[in-house]
């Protein structure tokens, strides 16, 4: 209304209409930035045939209706940095000195308590992610997150202001992608408040089995697609939500404990042996300290890959690396028990070596080897993409291992469905 009056002012009642226009998308413009505001200025004085004096005035009156729209748009919101202690990270991640936090492993999430009833992230992505929105501990919706130029996503709007739970889930792994936080973006009045651990922690060292590669495929036929990965659908996160317990999967998709499928050679130069100690999966080297979360549990199920065509390892090198996997663990994580799985696809190679394991771990306390899972999960019903498992053969996996980890754990069976 400013403007306008002091347009009639000057006279350019004709102009009226078109200028209008004009002057809209230049205020829309001028609030993200002032180059905006002066190249709108230079079409504004090309479009019209104006006396220099008038524009000027003009000129004045576009810039204090922008400027008076700023502090309202900076008013109704709230920007905390991802590395507030009023969010609560599970899983390996990287704090910035600039306040932002990174992370590829498949799986991380991090969960806050919000006031105002919206919430939104300014995020990066140095490749392509999937990611599951949860809103008071229900399943919201998965959004796929690309582009390494931070961007505005909602996580959740519309909401009663008081108190609620977000909870946003890595479900794809690292080898697609990295994601950085940048940060939180509340409403007018909001606050945010730290979830608390659960008292149970469960960490899974793994492959494509543990990342959910597939899982929402449901045919054995089907091509991956980075879509169809969700870890949510997998064992791992199924037993944690069966015991309520936070959960990490340290996973990689074709990698094995010493050789990767179908490397040609006995030793592969990077496999889970190398990958599970670092900080990030696939975007660095640098060491990870054992130091974000201390589980109680640990579960192993590497193999599969190790003994794909053509040149399989010695058991002595499938077995030796596996034993130095156990003792830098049970070394990093004191009094922690761990379950050494035979996969659903173990062949009589892979099925010898384990059997190796078993007897150079018997004596090993808190060691356990789980039941085979042999012909448990079928082709007809039970895979998706490129014969992994599906949510349904996930379940099946799952609850074939709750019953073992509930007699060694002391962790009480539940009426729950296994989901």
């Amino acid at each position: 209304m400013v403007f306008l009056s002091v347009y009639t002012t000057f006279g350019f009642a004709e102009d009226r209409l078109h200028l209008g226009k004009t002057i809209f998308n230049l205020v829309f413009l001028s609030v993200y930035t002032t180059f905006a505001i002066v190249n709108g200025m230079i079409i504004l004085q090309q479009s019209i045939n104006m006396k220099k004096k008038a524009f000027k005035h003009r000129s004045f009156a576009i810039l204090l209706a922008v400027m008076a729209t700023l502090p309202i748009l900076a008013a109704n919101e709230k920007t905390i940095p991802a590395n507030d202690k009023g969010i609560t990270y599970t899983g390996r991640v990287e704090q910035h000195a600039d306040g932002s936090v990174g992370y590829d492993w498949v799986g991380v999430y991090w969960e806050t308590l919000f006031t105002g009833g919206e919430i939104a992230i300014e995020a990066s992505e140095e490749g392509a992610s999937y990611h599951n929105i949860f809103i008071d501990d229900q399943w919201v919706r998965k959004i796929k997150i690309e582009g390494n130029t931070p961007q505005r996503i909602t996580l959740a709007s519309k909401l009663s202001k008081k108190q609620h739970k977000v909870r946003l889930q890595k479900c794809t792994e690292g080898q697609y992608g990295k994601m950085t936080i940048h940060r939180i973006v509340l409403a007018k009045g909001g606050d945010i408040a730290p979830t608390p651990h659960k008292q149970r922690m469960i960490e899974v060292y793994g492959d494509s089995y543990t990342c959910g590669y597939g899982t929402e495929s449901q045919k054995a036929n089907d091509p991956f697609k980075l879509e169809t990965e969700n870890c949510d659908m997998a064992y791992g996160c199924i037993i944690a939500r069966y015991f309520d317990a936070d959960y990490v999967l340290t996973a990689h998709s074709g990698q094995g404990m010493v050789r990767d499928w179908a490397d040609p050679k006995q030793i592969s130069d990077v496999n889970m042996s190398t990958r599970y100690t670092q900080v990030y999966d696939d975007h660095g080297t640098q060491p990870y300290g054992f130091d974000l979360y201390t589980p109680q549990l640990v579960i192993i199920n590497l193999g599969t890959n190790d003994f794909s065509p053509v040149a399989i390892p010695t058991d002595e090198q499938y077995v030796g690396a596996y034993l130095k996997m156990i003792n830098t663990i049970r070394g990093k994580y004191k009094g922690v028990k761990i379950l050494c799985v035979t996969p659903h696809s173990a062949g009589r190679y892979l099925q010898a070596a384990l059997q190796l394991l078993r007897e150079r771990t018997a004596g090993m306390e808190d060691v356990f080897m789980a039941n085979p899972l042999s012909d448990m999960v079928t082709v007809e019903r039970d895979m998706g993409a490129d014969w992994h498992p599906n949510y349904q053969g996930q379940r099946k996996i799952a609850m074939s291992l709750i019953p073992q980890i509930s007699a060694f754990m002391g962790w009480e069976l539940t009426p729950q469905v296994v989901q």
